[in-house]
């Protein structure tokens, strides 16, 4: 039974992180426009979000600029001409995507570069690397954070030892992350708990990202809340790939500390994101989704099976059954 005061009060340690254009990026290529990510700053702020995430800092070498928006590169210079010096309480972070990054040469000092926060993203086989580039990061003055994807597939005894070699390194958050949105509140508890173990030892911080395919992203959220995860990220309206993530609205409107205001996060959907979904942009719950969360599969079947306009979905169960 949970203590009824982590649900009513307030924890001061809540961070709350908005990932709408990094992982909604994944659903129109980055292509914001820069009046769109200003809006989203500025929205951000009134909100009393703590920490906007505004992409990948990915390896121009590996990725052709000319398909992809700037939040794919977050290169400083972009990021200056939105937030400037960001005089504000809001953090700015990025991603970087081991194996998808050249870290050494594109993360500068955090004394030449607007971010606060590196968000490390490695799967399991990928630690060793993410431990560098971790720190690395650390290194060059940054806040860093630790997402291990896709944990829904993995063995237990494989996650504690990652922890155990990431609780040694200098980052600062473990990040539960549910990337095929196949998990349930009672996984999250179980596993809010295991990570718990290793953040008390080595003293971090919990974070949690979530998935929508089950519609569980906010529950799922919520039920960490109550297991003393302090790192919540979340986008407006869900954008995010395939199913999308916790609504940003939903969670503000379920945490209790004042300093967060829902209503800002409402103006901007109605004036920005909705024109999105007008423009044909596409995101959110749907029954190919669920299929492939309910399978503890990748959702890039289902990611396909929308882009084709496909509505044949007992034929696209059937197929993705046979790869299970």
């Amino acid at each position: 039974m949970k203590e009824i005061s982590k649900l009513l009060d307030f924890r001061p340690d809540i961070k709350v992180v908005d990932a709408t254009l990094r992982d909604g990026g994944l659903v129109n290529d980055f292509f914001f426009t820069d009046e769109f990510v200003k809006h989203l700053y500025n929205a951000n702020l009134r909100a009393g979000v703590d920490y906007m995430e505004f992409g990948y800092r990915a390896d121009k070498e590996m990725f052709d600029v000319e398909k992809f928006g700037p939040c794919k590169f977050c290169e400083d210079d972009f990021l200056r001409s939105i937030v400037g010096e960001n005089n504000t309480d809001l953090k700015i972070a990025i991603m970087a995507d081991v194996g998808r990054c050249n870290y050494k040469e594109d993360i500068h000092d955090r004394s030449e570069s607007p971010v606060d926060l590196v968000r490390v993203a490695t799967y399991l086989h990928q630690i060793p690397t993410a431990v560098d580039m971790i720190e690395d990061a650390k290194k060059k003055g940054y806040e860093v954070s630790c997402n291990i994807m896709a944990i829904s597939t993995a063995q237990e005894s494989d996650i504690k030892v990652a922890l155990d070699i990431l609780g040694k390194s200098p980052v600062d958050v473990f990040y539960i992350v549910d990337s095929f949105g196949s998990l349930y509140p009672e996984q999250i508890a179980r596993i809010a708990a295991l990570y718990g173990e290793f953040a008390e030892k080595y003293g971090k911080k919990l974070g949690i990202h979530a998935h929508d395919n089950q519609k569980l992203a906010f529950a799922n959220t919520i039920e960490a809340v109550g297991d003393g995860v302090d790192w919540l990220d979340a986008t407006y309206s869900s954008m995010g790939r395939g199913a999308g993530n916790c609504a940003m609205e939903l969670l503000l409107g379920f945490l209790k500390n004042p300093k967060y205001n829902v209503y800002p996060v409402l103006q901007f959907i109605e004036e920005h994101i909705n024109k999105l979904r007008e423009e044909g942009v596409v995101w959110g719950y749907d029954l190919q989704y669920l299929m492939t969360g309910l399978l503890n599969q990748h959702p890039r079947t289902a990611i396909q099976f929308t882009k084709d306009g496909r509505k044949d979905f007992a034929e696209f169960y059937k197929e993705i059954i046979a790869q299970d």
